[in-house]
């Protein structure tokens, strides 16, 4: 043992000259997708807000979205989550055209105005892409996992423009509590590769505005920062409920696939009209921006919810993450009315805060603050991640990931457990209030 330390240089180097190449290749693939998304998404919106007519034809581009998949897309279906279980438990390599079909996909759902993000579309792409070299390769277990991880979070920084919450969300995505780092390196330089990709195709992120005056940490704002970290937590606990619930609603009440979004599609048209504006429907981009400047209506955050969560839960493809900055954020907002902290900060705050509960990632959601608001602000993003993340509870948007590790030193849960299974009840936790070290024990005994 003694020798083998002497001579692990000699085996980092090996396994950087290895991983260096085939990580740039996979960022270039996820930047290059990436590009074509935040392209033809921004085409997509420009187009259905100067022709706002098409939104009545929202449940015809459901019905269309829903028989493509149906008809070529049944085993990429369920996007996400088939990658968090390829990773988990591989099968077989993740086919070409999931790329393809999700971008068409969320294309359509934006297009005919249904509300809905793009970072599952950029991770499906970025990792469906990155998956090809597995035939070229013949990678197998820690090789394919370390490779889909790359793919993951080169997606994640070149459509967000946040290469360190990229490297990170990919790691930590994966498993509650439990962070593999043998895949830190691939997924660094994915995620920095597939953002320099996308800058240098001429795409451009949005720049959110940094909180002109960040407030020193006092006992009040300590207090703040904790309240809204707990409300955060709670409301992206309860949109990844809602959500879920909403799918299973759906599918048990509608055996053929494109049927779903085409009734969701109605709905949703429908309370677009009567509300006479467009603002809750597609990324929501200019609302976001708008919660950093001035203060907006309290229920802005409300009617999000209910329109990404009908949208996603009928079967519109497209992603949770930009939606789930918007209620943040606009929630943020809100609270500015009766927390002791300012409301740029507090819109940060709940732009990643919400993100951070909702997909069980506190360590990249703090880094993607930093990234995008600044490094002052760095504190109160953490306490609002961190604090949101306890609350969100075992739920999540992902339910095939998995629990390495339980949230709560009193609560015992099986390794390995999907959030899937464990919101079916089928697992029940094992809570100990008592002793620390008894506790320890007791888990050890497991």
């Amino acid at each position: 043992m003694k020798q083998l330390r002497q001579f692990e240089p000699f085996i980092a180097l090996p396994h950087l000259i290895k991983w260096l190449p085939i990580s740039i290749v996979v960022g270039i693939l996820a930047g290059t997708a990436s590009a074509a998304l935040l392209a033809s998404l921004e085409w997509a919106t420009d187009w259905r807000e100067s022709h706002r007519w098409i939104i009545t034809l929202l449940p015809f581009g459901g019905f269309l979205s829903g028989w493509i998949y149906h008809q070529f897309g049944r085993t990429v279906e369920a996007g996400n989550n088939l990658l968090l279980e390829e990773i988990h438990k591989p099968k077989s390599v993740i086919p070409f055209r999931m790329a393809p079909l999700v971008l068409l996909g969320t294309d359509l759902t934006h297009l005919f105005g249904g509300s809905a993000g793009r970072e599952g579309t950029a991770l499906q792409m970025g990792a469906s892409l990155a998956d090809q070299l597995t035939k070229i390769l013949h990678f197998q277990g820690v090789n394919r996992r370390i490779l889909l991880t790359a793919g993951i979070s080169g997606g994640f920084a070149s459509v967000f423009g946040t290469p360190l919450a990229g490297t990170v969300f990919g790691l930590e995505v994966l498993a509650i509590g439990k962070i593999h780092y043998d895949a830190l390196f691939a997924s660094l330089i994915a995620a920095i590769v597939g953002n320099q990709v996308t800058l240098l195709l001429g795409l451009h992120h949005t720049a959110y505005r940094h909180a002109p005056l960040i407030p020193k940490l006092t006992i009040l704002g300590l207090i703040s920062a904790i309240i809204a970290g707990v409300i955060f937590g709670i409301v992206a606990r309860f949109f990844a409920k809602v959500t879920h619930q909403i799918s299973h609603f759906f599918k048990a009440k509608i055996s053929y696939p494109p049927i779903r979004p085409l009734i969701g599609g109605a709905i949703i048209a429908a309370i677009v009209g009567l509300s006479g504006t467009t603002k809750y429907i597609g990324l929501g981009i200019p609302t976001i921006v708008d919660s950093f400047y001035t203060q907006l209506p309290p229920w802005d955050f409300a009617a999000k919810f209910g329109l990404t969560a009908l949208t996603l839960g009928a079967g519109f493809k497209g992603g949770e993450v930009t939606p789930l900055f918007f209620i943040g954020a606009t929630l943020g907002n809100a609270l500015s009315l009766f927390l002791a902290l300012p409301a740029p900060l507090l819109a940060g705050m709940g732009f990643v805060g919400v993100f951070a509960g909702a997909a069980n990632t506190p360590l990249a959601s703090t880094l993607m603050g930093i990234e995008l608001f600044g490094l002052e602000s760095g504190v109160f993003v953490a306490i609002a991640c961190v604090v949101s993340y306890l609350f969100s509870g075992h739920s999540g948007i992902y339910t095939s990931q998995r629990i390495g590790l339980s949230k709560y030193s009193a609560v015992y849960l099986e390794e390995g457990v999907t959030l899937g299974t464990y919101g079916q009840k089928k697992v029940r936790p094992k809570i100990d209030l008592g002793d620390d070290s008894k506790e320890e024990g007791n888990n050890s005994q497991e």
